[in-house]
């Protein structure tokens, strides 16, 4: 059955600005993929009617339906080496600069935005290999947040489909993973107790963080983003990063005419100036 008279417009104007204030989801032209999203979901309700949906959604104290609509009203699909240029500059630039210069093993690298883990298990990957023998005297453990407690729980867990494992080696596969059942894998815990999952809304405050981070993922999420919403989160990743420091954003996404106080190294990579 489908939701009764449509998405009206009031109701559109709520949930949009609701988001655009609360999480910094640019959604006002995007009515018909709200509507198409959410159809399903009002259909399956008490309700049957965007208005009643949307407003029990947005009464709820616990959070939980309003994780449910961002989960449904943003793409979360990802998978493993995504993007894999980020993961090789990484390893052959941004590393070994900073390997050079750190003095205290504390190496601080941050994935905003994590979805369902496997960027920054990814990185964490990375980092394993790069580091191997002599890791042990390294402190570089992967913060991962994310604005969805849901994607949160599904990446502590590390259980992913092979089809996300794609384009993981074989020899990664055998090292970093185990097969649990099914077409499954999960993540051996060795290394995810490398990630720190944190709940974190990016229009939040970043003051929360008492010491800077020498590389920042924020890939594809800022495409939900406003012009000026995303001058503001990469002004805020600007001054979270020590001098020298790497931000990574989706190969899609630019700070051209938006922010230009980093410089470009490549497409999507960029450096805070020392």
């Amino acid at each position: 059955m489908n939701p009764e008279n449509g998405l009206h417009d009031e109701d559109f104007k709520l949930l949009y600005t609701y988001m655009k204030d609360r999480f910094g989801i640019d959604l006002e032209k995007k009515r018909a993929l709200v509507e198409g999203r959410l159809s399903n979901s009002v259909a399956q309700s008490p309700f049957n009617n965007y208005h009643d949906f949307i407003a029990d959604a947005l009464d709820d104290r616990t959070g939980t339906k309003v994780d449910s609509l961002i989960i449904r009203l943003t793409t979360n699909y990802t998978y493993f080496m995504r993007e894999e240029t980020h993961y090789r500059f990484m390893r052959t630039t941004a590393l070994p600069e900073w390997t050079k210069k750190i003095k205290n093993y504390d190496l601080r690298v941050w994935s905003a935005g994590c979805s369902s883990g496997e960027e920054a298990y990814t990185i964490a990957m990375t980092l394993d290999d790069y580091f191997g023998f002599n890791k042990p005297q390294w402190d570089c453990s992967v913060l991962a947040t994310d604005i969805s407690q849901s994607v949160l729980e599904k990446a502590k867990n590390g259980i992913y489909p092979s089809e996300h494992l794609a384009q993981i080696n074989p020899a990664w596969r055998k090292k970093y993973f185990v097969p649990c059942g099914g077409d499954n894998w999960q993540i051996r815990d060795e290394l995810r107790r490398e990630v720190i999952f944190r709940t974190f809304n990016l229009m939040g405050d970043f003051g929360i963080f008492r010491r800077k981070f020498h590389i920042i993922f924020c890939r594809n999420v800022m495409i939900y983003f406003d012009k000026p919403t995303k001058a503001e989160l990469a002004g805020k990743f600007f001054n979270a990063l020590e001098p020298g420091g790497y931000l990574f954003i989706g190969m899609s996404e630019t700070l051209s005419g938006i922010y230009d106080r980093f410089e470009q190294v490549q497409p999507s990579i960029y450096r805070k100036r020392v």
